[in-house]
């Protein structure tokens, strides 16, 4: 393809959004572009839940291989083959782009185009997109440009060879010593999932907790769990600078209070940036946030008729299942359908082992509201007092409820421990549905799980005051 082609729509980015998007357009009738700069697939097939999970998988078998002998199961010493638990991960990377570029590539009406895609103004009506050399134009443009690693300003960071996550994954030989900058989700991730591959992990964390935003007693349950896999984390740390260790094979890391930390390899997971820049968003009249994310309405439509917005870029859910959710709102409205985005409950979950799930509101949420005059109860269950996890002796964490005394609604959940990635859909999708926690106490269980606890968790619930304690 060369010179200028026109199309009904134009699709920048490949990520969990924009292809299936594409595939609908074509599917009615439609002649669509989807310009991808990198792999199909964006981050999460590439860099991000694909690789993780696979090896996560990897991970989890080492570590239960290593307490086989608590159930009864006689092993010899358990060895790591890092090479060949990175390749799997590789190979489960590599068909899942090639069967995305299979579909894609069959769907007629659709020409993907490996370039950078920036607009480039309007043309009467319609916009103008460059797409590396080539010239497309458009009525309609979506820009599903992702994030990329933040990579924040500590003193000689610029001339060291740390990792972000896609270098991480990249390596083949295991880190001796991993230390990492961050405590959030990617960087806990990571940390157990090399922690149990063999490397020594430390988490160096500026904030006060791990996992800011996450209730209180929460962060510090993923801390203890993490601390008894053998992983070193600091908090409420500040790092002056950082360089090669002495022996200029490692890296050093320099503590305000004098502390020097040392590794092998440097992990940077301090949070993302979305790819805004460079796209051309001034030709148009488009504007972005003071950190670079574009402002949408609640159909995902940015302040130019014309051209949306969707996935991580709008800022409304750093998730796989939140950009594909946006495409399929945005599917559904050119075809007459009322879709919002506001509609929607935010769910997630992070991919420890145990898993981290949370949807709808936090406690400190739920606690001002209660100061407004709501009547909100809380229910607070350990896992440790759950038959099928005492069963699996997976007793790590808790499930918390929150419900609302007035309208019987679950208002929101969060629950660290077996299965509860699995668990919080439950709950997810009782509150999309507009269910009530009297549903699901009424309702019949099936033992022996988790799940059927949730009954007696919520008549153990409790008045919530103000303020804790």
């Amino acid at each position: 393809m060369s010179g200028e082609q026109r199309f009904d729509a134009v699709v920048v980015g490949a990520g969990q959004a924009g292809p299936f998007l594409g595939a609908t357009f074509v599917a009615r009738g439609m002649k669509v572009a989807l310009i991808e700069e990198r792999d199909l697939g964006g981050t999460c097939v590439n860099r991000g839940c694909t690789p993780t999970k696979t090896l996560r998988k990897s991970a989890r078998v080492a570590y239960m291989a290593r307490r086989a002998r608590e159930f009864g199961v006689e092993t010899g010493p358990v060895q790591v083959n890092f090479k060949a638990a990175m390749e799997r991960m590789q190979r489960r990377v590599d068909e899942a782009r090639s069967g995305l570029q299979a579909w894609l590539g069959q769907l007629e009406g659709l020409t993907i185009i490996k370039a950078r895609g920036r607009l480039a103004g309007r043309e009467g009506e319609q916009f103008v997109v460059m797409a590396g050399e080539h010239r497309l134009v458009a009525p309609k443009v979506v820009l599903n440009t992702g994030t990329r690693p933040f990579v924040p300003p500590v003193p000689g960071l610029a001339e060291l060879p740390f990792l972000d996550n896609e270098q991480l994954l990249a390596l083949r030989e295991l880190p001796s010593r991993l230390v990492i900058i961050g405590g959030g989700y990617i960087s806990l991730e990571m940390a157990q999932i090399f922690r149990r591959l063999g490397s020594e992990v430390v988490i160096l964390e500026t904030g006060p907790r791990l996992t800011a935003r996450e209730d209180e007693d929460i962060a510090a349950a993923v801390t203890g769990m993490l601390a008894a896999e053998g992983i070193e984390v600091n908090t409420g740390v500040r790092i002056e600078r950082v360089g090669k260790a002495d022996d200029e094979a490692g890296v050093r890391v320099q503590l305000a209070n004098g502390r020097t930390v040392d590794g092998s390899h440097l992990l940077v997971a301090t949070g993302r940036v979305p790819n805004t820049d460079g796209l051309g968003l001034d030709t148009v009249g488009l504007e972005v946030s003071a950190r670079g994310y574009l402002a949408t309405n609640d159909r995902l439509e940015t302040s130019v008729p014309g051209i949306w917005a969707l996935g991580d870029v709008n800022q409304r859910g750093a998730f796989t299942h939140t950009s594909y959710h946006d495409q399929d709102i945005v599917a559904e409205n050119l075809a007459g359908g009322q879709r919002s985005a506001a509609m929607r409950v935010g769910i997630y979950a992070m991919f420890t082992d145990p898993p981290l799930a949370h949807v709808g509101l936090y406690e400190a949420d739920a606690r001002k509201l209660v100061a407004e005059g709501r009547r909100i109860s809380q229910a607070v269950h350990a896992m440790k007092d759950v038959s099928r996890a005492k069963e699996e002796s997976e007793t790590v964490g808790k499930i918390k409820l929150l419900l609302d005394e007035d309208s019987g609604h679950f208002l929101g959940a969060t629950m660290l421990g077996i299965q509860s990635d699995e668990i919080i859909q439950a709950i997810g999708l009782v509150m999309a549905s507009g269910g009530t926690w009297k549903m699901v106490r009424d309702a019949l269980p099936v033992h022996p799980t988790v799940t059927e606890f949730l009954p007696t968790i919520i008549d153990r619930r409790k008045p919530l005051t103000a303020s804790p304690g």
